[in-house]
């Protein structure tokens, strides 16, 4: 009896086995125990959206044109006839500097001039005297060479005569020089006359073009320095303030999408509190780099490139801000941050930014050599590595709730979403977060689930 009961409990505890067996093996079949923790993230769709790609940059208000004003001459300002942020005409007298100094310069450039004239007329006087006694030893030359060939005089005498006549030629090509000198001398004097009268007028200073008097740097009585080679002193700018323009300076990266005429939507930090906007236009771009020229080679190579953008700012966008006194609403020196529309596509089919990333292909290759049991340092798969580009990808969901890995070809971007050109369809599932989970973690196979929002009350 002891052994049949012994028997028993061993049949029991075999068939308890073997059914804990199979139900671990069904359970697991089903996923029920022995699966991988899901990785939580966010989903969103592909779909198709409007797409403005924009630039970004930020600079000064400037007018479009705007004259520094220095003198020529240097002196006292004895006359200021305009003040700062007035309006002037082509030709208005703007300021006078001392003309004392510049009159008597004058005066003794015309007593110069008077001079040397009277010294040509000195000249031509002399050689007058010169060609008469020139002409007298000439006859006296020829009489004397006859009686000379008739044997009446002897060869000395008539060595006298021609020497005579030799000095009195010599005399007049002498004064003939001397005419020209004094020609020439005449011409420097009048050229100096004609500088010193043209110093002395601009002793006087005239506005070269209407406008305003966006800045006034000088005071009455106060001494500026002019020359005609360099920039002296800046004494005044007249700018044009009904053109204004916003300079900015674009990357590198993004001056290639910079194009003339592109739409520009300008934010001025003196009208942000209203949340006024303005509308300009590119119209210049420049060729060269900012601090391209000779000083080039001393900037260090980590500095930032850039290129200067003109943006004219449409008079239009703030006409209605002109009333009254503010005739002027946008000032130079204003700060502004300007996006450049650079493309615009409408109805296009587009993800938000933060579901697409970037892998190494050869990454996925690499593990399953690993499972194949390859060497990973084969130097053929090396080669192979080299070549592939980092390739641009999205998240798919599939239908195992796992991870899929989906190469996609992307065109313009703005702030939120980036358009698909290829590898997506309109409607598919696809990962969009959390950012550090799609940008760096997730893999390919792995299984996901939707993230659970957390109770804002908690």
């Amino acid at each position: 009896m002891a052994k049949k009961s012994s028997n028993k409990i061993w049949w029991i505890l075999g068939g308890v086995v073997v059914l804990l067996g199979g139900g671990l093996f069904f359970a697991k079949q089903k996923g029920l125990i022995g699966k991988e923790p899901a990785t939580e993230v966010e989903f969103t769709k592909a779909k198709k959206a409007d797409i403005i790609e924009r630039v970004s940059a930020s600079g000064k208000i400037q007018p479009e044109v705007e004259v520094k004003l220095s003198p020529d001459v240097s002196g006292e300002i004895v006359g200021l006839y305009v003040s700062e942020g007035d309006s002037v005409k082509a030709g208005q007298l703007l300021l006078k500097i001392r003309p004392d100094n510049y009159e008597s310069l004058l005066a003794r450039a015309e007593a110069q001039v008077n001079s040397a004239k009277a010294s040509v007329e000195q000249a031509k006087s002399g050689q007058s005297q010169s060609e008469s006694r020139m002409l007298k030893a000439k006859i006296d030359y020829d009489r004397n060479k006859k009686l000379h060939d008739d044997k009446v005089i002897s060869d000395a005498e008539f060595d006298q005569f021609n020497s005579q006549y030799l000095v009195a030629k010599q005399d007049v090509e002498s004064t003939k020089a001397n005419v020209q000198a004094a020609a020439f001398n005449v011409k420097s004097s009048e050229a100096a006359l004609k500088e010193a009268r043209a110093n002395l007028t601009k002793t006087t200073i005239y506005a070269p073009q209407s406008g305003t008097v966006s800045k006034l740097n000088v005071e009455l009585g106060e001494r500026v320095v002019g020359t005609s080679q360099m920039a002296g002193t800046e004494l005044l700018r007249i700018a044009n303030l009904n053109k204004m323009e916003v300079r900015v300076n674009v990357n590198e990266n993004d001056i290639t999408r910079v194009s003339m005429n592109d739409t520009v939507i300008i934010d001025v930090d003196s009208y942000s509190a209203s949340g006024r906007k303005f509308k300009g236009i590119v119209y210049e771009i420049a060729s060269s780099a900012n601090g391209s020229g000779s000083a080039a080679s001393v900037v260090s190579t980590d500095a930032v490139t850039e290129f200067e953008v003109k943006i004219r700012v449409l008079r239009s966008s703030y006409s209605d801000l002109i009333v009254g006194k503010r005739s002027y609403p946008l000032k130079p020196g204003m700060t502004a941050s300007v996006e450049i529309v650079t493309d615009r596509k409408n109805g296009v089919l587009s993800v938000p930014l933060a579901t697409v990333t970037t892998r190494d292909p050869t990454l996925k290759m690499d593990d399953d050599k690993k499972k194949e049991g390859q060497p990973e340092n084969n130097q053929e798969s090396e080669k192979v590595i080299k070549k592939d580009k980092i390739k641009e990808v999205v998240f798919v969901l599939d239908k195992d709730s796992k991870a899929k890995l989906r190469e996609v070809k992307t065109g313009i971007s703005d702030f939120e979403n980036i358009e698909i050109l290829s590898g997506l369809k309109e409607g598919e599932t696809i990962i969009s977060g959390p950012y550090i989970t799609v940008s760096k973690k997730l893999k390919e196979g792995e299984l996901v689930a939707k993230k659970k929002i957390e109770d804002k009350k908690k």
